[in-house]
Formats: structure tokens, sequence, C-alpha cells
């Protein structure tokens, strides 16, 4: 028989899901509000709790924020557990946000759900394994109605754990796993082509989604020193945009899916799937929440790579390190550059080249020591012929960098407040930080469980040209390992890649049945003033054909972007065909001894056929380029086939 403090808590579990599903309702809440206007003020009711059980509670309540002032009784695994109070701007009336709110931080969490009718606020704090007592509360709202009462209610353990999981929806027809650019690609595709369809996106970030590519580039570049906050820069147009793909009224609440008539999509951060029952068509949360679901896509992207020597080194030498790769990744990078003296990055590819001319920029005006080292001989040496990355490697050094090529590390060791790298052929630098960009291993965290296919070659979970790996499942972005129908098997880690195959995935998973035949394009910009873009295999062990000319100050991705009125240039172009284009009646001789390569076309070849094409400051070409890929012939004279990028015109 339960014990009378068991049934009190049952009976208060009920009495608390009637109250807010009644508040939770937009037409009964409005109703109340207005009815609630022509009450006398005295007459107004509001919720209670028994003064015998809040009595019942208040000792232990008492202790607890005692045990919450000594160290020594108090939890410090809890993250709740800070008496100071801190801002909330995530409070809900019915289904709007106001705000912003003083809430506990005791209570804080990044989604405290808080229903409200007219002048009283009823919440839930977050789930906490160390909560177990109940404690009630009033402080005056400072932002929404004067004289504003909030009651907080600390209910017991085993209540917010289960209220919590009550408040996820047990099923979505449409489940993406991963918060990134393909689950977002695949949601505007799914609601396109289905309008009424539910999708939930679930996500181990924070954040909602949002495009890496500027915490490379743009972010660094923002004049305003509250761009950690803000997360909002200008494009080289001189637009300004946020990082975040739509602000947060573009998505609806997961609790709130299930009975939306309209469909929506909801986004479920902090919550990462832990196990796939693909039988079963339901995934596991690590909270241990099952959701169903009809169709699902993985997109769970990928880690960033460490150096073992970096990792066997000793924790001093890893809280000195950094990996980049999420918003909080961002964010501590640039308070590192406020306050090092120096910083190394160990990379020459497309992100630790970025970040080198991002810093090295920022050096200028900070007395930053910069320095970029790596294996290769010359900057992206594993995708540039080796003529433009020599030249490019100076460029790299003008924007304030010092570039140490050939380097291969053979130890790392903290000593003196230095971190010290040791070169295999022994040269010795000395840094406050490293910044290691050295690739991405995709996340297959979820093919022992779901029983799918890793490829051995290339990585990834293998899938079909329609990008599906079994049935009612499919996979896009980073993690996916895909058969292009005109160049093969491959995997891909570019953000035009993600936005591409995330689209087809969608357009899949509500019937259309398509291959992935759409180039997706790629590119980096080395500051606004050197930029490219690509398509296809470009790999430097191929061989290569480079046609360039002499560039002029409209060769540069800002020069381009201001002339196009476009912004970022992440965003993959739809389905193109290429305009006929107009030949340029000018001389265009090969190259590959100058010293200038201000702009250009690279051709990257396979059996004599171009399967690869790099842009070089020439922007607004791509479907020209994409065409020729997918044509697939063999070209007598590529000099003549660069005439169709009018390089030569100023």
């Amino acid at each position: 028989m339960a014990s009378p403090q068991a049934r009190s808590r049952a009976g208060w579990a009920r009495n608390s899901t009637a109250w807010e599903k009644r508040s939770l309702r937009p037409d009964r809440a409005q109703s109340e509000q207005a009815g609630a206007k022509n009450q006398p003020r005295a007459s107004r009711q509001i919720p209670k709790i028994s003064p015998e059980r809040a009595g019942r509670y208040q000792k232990s309540a008492q202790s607890e924020q005692a045990g919450a002032k000594n160290p020594s009784t108090r939890h410090e695994s809890c993250k709740y557990a800070s008496p100071t109070s801190r801002k909330c701007d995530r409070v809900r009336v019915g289904q709007d946000v106001v705000g912003p709110q003083d809430v506990p931080g005791k209570w804080r969490s990044p989604r405290p759900y808080l229903t409200v009718t007219h002048k009283h606020c009823h919440t839930l704090p977050p789930s906490c394994s160390h909560v177990n007592t109940f404690n009630l509360q009033t402080h005056k709202n400072t932002h929404h109605t004067p004289k504003h009462t909030l009651v907080l209610v600390l209910l017991p353990r085993e209540l917010t754990h289960s209220r919590t999981l009550e408040m996820l929806p047990s099923h979505a027809p449409y489940l993406l796993i991963g918060g990134g650019t393909a689950s977002f690609a695949a949601a505007r595709s799914i609601r396109a082509r289905d309008p009424g369809a539910k999708v939930l996106i679930v996500t181990d970030e924070p954040d909602l989604p949002y495009m890496r590519p500027p915490l490379s580039k743009e972010l660094w570049f923002s004049d305003d020193p509250s761009v950690t906050e803000t997360l909002r820069f200008k494009q080289w147009n001189g637009k300004e945009r946020s990082i975040y793909f739509q602000p947060p009224s573009f998505y609806i609440d997961p609790e709130h899916l299930t009975g939306a008539e309209n469909g929506g999509v909801a986004v479920l951060v902090n919550k990462k799937v832990v196990h796939m029952d693909v039988r079963g068509n339901k995934v596991k949360l690590d909270d241990g929440t099952e959701i169903s679901y009809e169709k699902c896509l993985i997109a769970t992207g990928g880690v960033p790579r460490n150096l073992q020597v970096i990792e066997r080194a000793g924790e001093e030498v890893m809280k000195r390190t950094s990996l980049f790769r999420k918003i909080e990744d961002f964010k501590s990078l640039e308070n590192v550059s406020r306050k090092a003296e120096s910083i190394t990055i160990i990379g020459g590819g497309f992100l630790g080249s970025e970040l080198a001319c991002a810093l090295g920029r920022k050096a200028a005006e900070s007395g930053l020591e910069v320095v970029q080292m790596f294996p290769e001989k010359g900057n992206m040496g594993k995708v540039l012929p080796e003529y433009l990355s020599n030249w490019t490697t100076e460029k790299v050094k003008k924007e304030g960098v010092k570039v140490i090529t050939e380097a291969l590390v053979k130890s790392v060791s903290y000593r003196d407040d230095k971190l010290e790298i040791q070169l295999k052929d022994g040269r010795l630098v000395k840094t406050d930080h490293i910044v290691a960009a050295v690739g991405l291993e995709p996340n297959v965290d979820l093919a022992k469980s779901a029983g799918l296919e890793v490829d051995s070659d290339f990585g990834g979970y293998r899938v079909n040209a329609e990008l599906q790996a079994r049935s009612n499942i499919w996979v896009a972005g980073d993690a996916a390992c895909f058969y292009d129908i005109r160049l093969g098997r491959r995997r891909v880690e570019h953000h035009d890649h993600a936005v591409v195959s995330g689209r087809l995935a969608g357009e899949n998973m509500t019937g259309a049945s398509k291959p992935y035949w759409h180039q997706s394009m790629f590119w980096s910009d080395l500051g606004p003033d050197v930029g490219y873009e690509a398509i296809g295999i470009v790999d430097s062990s191929l061989p290569t054909v480079g046609v360039f000319a002499k560039a002029t100050a409209k060769d540069t991705p800002k020069a381009a972007t201001e002339k196009s009125g476009t912004g970022i240039r992440s965003e993959s172009e739809t389905e193109d065909t290429a305009a006929s284009p107009v030949a340029s009646a000018a001389p265009a001789p090969a190259v590959e001894n100058k010293d200038e390569y201000g702009k250009g076309v690279i051709f990257y070849l396979r059996d004599k056929v171009v399967v690869g094409i790099i842009l070089w400051n020439v922007f607004n070409r791509m479907p020209i380029a994409r065409k020729i890929i997918k044509d697939g012939e063999e070209h007598a004279d590529l000099n003549e086939v660069a005439k169709l990028f009018n390089i030569h015109e100023d």
C-alpha cells in the first residue's frame, strides 16, 4: 500500500497535469484572460498548494538551501545547485515566448517548461537527479505584467523526471537525428512536399540548426565586440545575417508536435540518440526516452580528429588544445585569442587555412602571434596542384601568419607555462594554445545497434544512390558514403553537400526515389581577397590543367558578392541547367610558371575526363562547371573549355 507521502505526490502530479493542460489551451487561456480583466482583483483565483503539503516540505527545503551555501553538503555535480539568480528568456505564455523572467539558477535549464495563464505561472523545473523537495517561491516579473506573480514549484525527483519524459513526443512521423545543415535541409524539403508533415529533429547540441562555415570565416571579421553572443555577421556584400538558419519562431515546441494540426518542425536540443531499433522503428535517447518513427534520417555529421601525440600528452596539454566544429568552439577560441600571446594551428587544409587567415588578421591589431604548421609542402597541398599551393602559402604569410611547411609533430609537452611542439626534424615551436584542424571522423555510433554497414574505404554509413541505408532509413551529410551515378562511391564533408544531400533525402523520404546526381560545390575564402569554388573530385594526386589570367579588383570574394547581391556562398544552387555561355575570343594559354595566379580554372582529370574543377577567384560560373562534369566527355583542348568561364574578361 502506498505511503501517505507517495499518495500525496501522486495527487499533486495529477493536479499539476490538469492545470498544465488547461493553461496550454490557447482558446481557454484567452477566455480566462478576458474574464480576468472583468473580475475584481480580490476575486481572481490562483493555483494553490495546500498549506499542509507546503509545510511538510518546508524544513527539507530550508536544509537544501543551506546545503547550497555549504560546499560540504552541496551536490557539486548538480548544475542547478547554484543559489544565484539568472535571467531566463524562454518563459511560455500559452504557445508564445515572453521574458525575460527571474528564475533561480537552481531551476534554470536551456528549455525550462513554464505554462502561464493570465497573471499566474505554474512551472515545472528541469529534471535534476538531486531535486527531492517541494519549495515555493514568488518572484516579481520585471518584464511582462506589473506585479505579475511567478509561482515556482520544485517537484520531487521522480515526478520531475517522469513529467519531463511526458512532455516529449513518443512518436514522430519524420525523425531526423542530428541538428546540422543536412537535417535542416531535409526538414524543409519534407515540409515542401508534405505541408502537414510533423518533423522532429534531435540534436545533442544546445542550439537550433545553424550554418558552420561562418565559424571559421565571416564571424572572425566582425567588428562587433559582442559577436560571440549575437552570432551575427556582415557578409562580403555588406548585408547582416544570423548564423542560425531560422529564428526560434520558425519552430514549434516538441511537446506540441503531436497535436499540431498543420504539422511543423520541432527541435529537441541537448538530447542524443544512443540506440536504434530498426525492426521496431524506434530510437532511444540518452535519458531513456523512446521515440517511434515512420521515416528516419541519420545526419549525425562527424567529430573533429585530434593528433594521437596530443591525446597522449596529458591533461595540461589537452586543456590548451582546441578542436573546432561547433558554436561553443568558436566562442572558446575567440576568447583564447584575446588572452594568448601565441596560437599554433596544426593542419593545412580548408579549416586550418581559413582559421590561420582569420586569426592572422586579428593578430595585426592585437599583436597575437599566429603559427600554422602542416606536413605538406604548401597550404591545401592535398587539393591544389603544387605550384598553386605554394603561391597560396605566400598569400597566407601576407595575412600575418608564420607558416611552417613539411612539419611532422613528434611530441607535445607543457613546460614553463608554454606548450612545446617538437617536430621530427628537430625544430621546436613554443606556443600558448594549439588548434588541431586535422580532419573529421564521420559519426557512425548508431551503426552497431541499427545493423547498418560502414564503408571500409571512405568511412560513413554506406547508402545507395537514393541515400537509403535500409527500409525507412536515409543518411545525409558528412556521415553518408553514397553512390554518385557520375563519379562513383564517395563521401563528402562540405556544407553545400549537406544542403544537397539533405534536400534529396527529404524528397525521397516523401516518396520521390531520386538518385544523387546534382553535384554539390564547396568553397573557401582566405580573407576577402582570395577565394575559390570547387566541384567534383579535386585531388592534387590527379593530373591537372590550369588556365589563368591576371586578376582585377573585381575578382575577389567580396567584390563578387557585392556585385551579385548574394551573401554567403554556402547555399546550394537549385536544379541548374547552364545558360548558353558566351565564349571569349581572347587566347587562353595554360599557365604553370607564372608568379601570379590572380584568377583561373583548374581542371582535374581521370582517364582524360574532367572529374573536378576549381574556379580560382572566378565566381558565379558554377552551373557551367557542373555541366562539364555531368557530360563526362573527353576534351582535346581544355584551353577552349576554359573560354566558357570568361576568365579573360575584365
